[in-house]
């Protein structure tokens, strides 16, 4: 690709996702986010368990939530009132704000708010709980290495998602590069799934994206990303967390929500959706589990 580099719109906004201001930020954002609700930390108590989910979640599926709903209530012997948000940070917005008992969410934002949040269960994947970042290029591209998309327009999930933001920024950042620098232009999909339609449509020469989910998908609808190829997997890092505020952690709430997704492997209703998931099982977990992401954040967080 010749000529002036058009400057990535979407990623000019990326540098502060690792400001202190824009946690500050937050705080603005979830009283918009939960407009209509008071913005305090509150109790369930008989009211519906609210539990967040995220665009790591492969939520386009509707019989997968249906199924996934009526093994919580059955299990939690109430209702369940899935959340679902476009992005991560309206998602952390509610959490941090209190008003979900827990959530899906992805490791970058647990260890961008570790002071504010809690661990409560991860998901084991293939044997463990631990998950890749793909970068990955058209069926057709010639590219064999990562130093090849450069000059090229590369598709980005989230800002706030580790494989489908922070473990290329981390990459670039060992290189002295920015996206800004590397790529010609660079854009936000909002979504694993449109990260890979992005690729295979030719929108973008590639795309970072969600190793789980590029494999579930692989499976679920091989044309569409029969039309990708896998040019970089990363390190193992710790898989999606469903995580609480922490100040909600020990609720009735949060430990019936534990007890269910770690129990889910054994449970006749939650069987078929871990199936329809492709994942072993939920566990317990340490906070450690995500030291690798914490890393790659404390380097980017420094050249930003």
């Amino acid at each position: 690709m010749s000529g002036r580099r058009a400057r990535p719109r979407s990623l000019l906004r990326a540098p502060r996702a690792f400001s202190a201001g824009r946690r500050r930020a937050l705080g603005v954002l979830a009283a918009a986010a939960v407009a209509g609700f008071p913005a305090i930390v509150r109790s369930t108590g008989h009211e519906s368990i609210r539990f967040g989910l995220t665009p790591v979640f492969l939520s386009s599926d509707l019989q997968l939530l249906a199924k996934l709903e009526q093994y919580l209530a059955a299990s939690v012997e109430g209702p369940v009132a899935l959340i679902h948000r476009r992005t991560y940070q309206e998602i952390s917005a509610l959490l941090l704000a209190g008003q979900l008992d827990a959530a899906w969410i992805c490791g970058f934002p647990f260890v961008q708010h570790a002071d504010r949040l809690a661990l409560l269960a991860v998901p084991v994947f293939r044997g463990e709980p631990l998950y890749q970042a793909y970068v990955i290029v058209n069926q057709a591209s010639p590219a064999r290495s990562f130093a090849e998309l450069r000059g090229g327009v590369h598709a980005f999930s989230d800002p706030d998602s580790n494989s489908g933001f922070l473990v290329t920024r981390h990459l670039l950042a060992t290189m002295k590069e920015g996206p800004d620098t590397f790529f010609a232009r660079s854009f936000f999909t909002y979504g694993h799934r449109n990260v890979i339609r992005a690729v295979a449509s030719g929108l973008a020469q590639s795309g970072s994206v969600d190793g789980y989910i590029w494999e579930v998908m692989n499976e679920m609808e091989p044309d569409l990303v029969g039309r990708t190829r896998v040019l970089r997997r990363s390190e193992k890092l710790g898989f999606p967390p469903v995580a609480s505020n922490a100040r909600l952690a020990r609720t009735p709430a949060a430990k019936k929500l534990v007890h269910a997704l770690v129990r889910m492997h054994e449970q006749p209703l939650g069987q078929p959706v871990l199936a329809m998931l492709r994942l072993d099982r939920f566990i317990p977990a340490e906070t450690s589990l995500y030291d690798g992401i914490a890393e790659k954040y404390k380097l980017v967080r420094s050249v930003s």
